[in-house]
């Protein structure tokens, strides 16, 4: 999970001021977190202590309530409406990483990923987006390569992950839809050889920088083991105790016992 939060953070600020580089600097005084690591710890918090995702994701949200979320999230968050909204944004797959480390199977990732969806995002884009950034992780902290990652998001979910970055960068703009970011963001790790590069890849498309790199960052840190004690140390600065909290519980519970 520190993966994905550290992406929201670097990604954050050119969210709205987009760069084609990877040179950037990799943390500055806009580095911040974002809704993005909001509802990644709901739903941590969620898989230790069970619960509604909906629930969750409400009263994360309204503790934190100045944390940039899409209109319609917030008037979900915020509101009296309780239904999903049939949403295909790419919300649903930013905060799903910790299913990927929480569950024991291919079909439980399937399932919870899905229920963590759809409580918002239950177009079948949106669940599709959360399935696949879980099935990466899942895959990765399992010890899979990255070719096997690859054929398996693309038998299963039918991402184009033929094309290079290099390819679709100087074209590619902001998209929130799952179709429109998530194949993009799973591409940014399939061409790094660190933690690191992943977030830089994702940053350096222009599109939705702190969601792309934290999609790429959560499979980052399942693929190569962890994450640089570095960047770990200026993430951890910027986050308040109760997120640390959570976090420390789900890498004691969760992540340190995963294979």
């Amino acid at each position: 999970m520190l993966g994905a939060i550290a992406g929201d953070m670097i990604g954050a600020p050119y969210e709205g001021q987009p760069t084609k580089r990877k040179n950037f600097p990799l943390f500055t005084a806009f580095s911040h977190f974002t809704d993005d690591t909001v509802l990644t710890v709901a739903t941590a918090d969620c898989l230790l202590h069970g619960g509604g995702y909906a629930e969750a994701y409400r009263r994360f949200a309204r503790a934190h309530p100045h944390c940039s979320y899409g209109q319609r999230f917030r008037r979900w968050a915020f509101g009296e409406d309780r239904g999903p909204y049939y949403s295909m944004g790419n919300g649903s797959a930013m905060r799903v990483s910790p299913v990927g480390f929480a569950c024991d199977s291919v079909e439980e990732v399937l399932e919870e990923a899905k229920r963590s969806a759809e409580v918002t995002h239950n177009h079948p884009e949106g669940i599709k987006g959360a399935q696949a950034v879980a099935l990466a992780v899942f895959l990765a902290r399992r010890g899979a390569d990255k070719e096997t990652i690859r054929q398996e998001i693309v038998g299963r979910f039918a991402y184009p992950l033929h094309q290079s970055l290099a390819m679709i960068r100087d074209d590619y703009g902001p998209a929130w839809s799952c179709p429109g970011s998530v194949p993009e963001a799973i591409l940014s790790f399939l061409e790094a050889g660190s933690l690191e590069e992943a977030i830089r890849n994702a940053v350096s498309l222009g599109g939705d920088a702190d969601t792309q790199a934290c999609i790429a960052g959560g499979i980052a840190e399942a693929f190569f083991g962890g994450i640089p004690a570095e960047i770990e140390s200026e993430v951890r600065k910027r986050l308040p105790e109760d997120f640390l909290a959570i976090l420390d519980a789900f890498y004691q519970r969760v992540i340190r016992k995963s294979p």
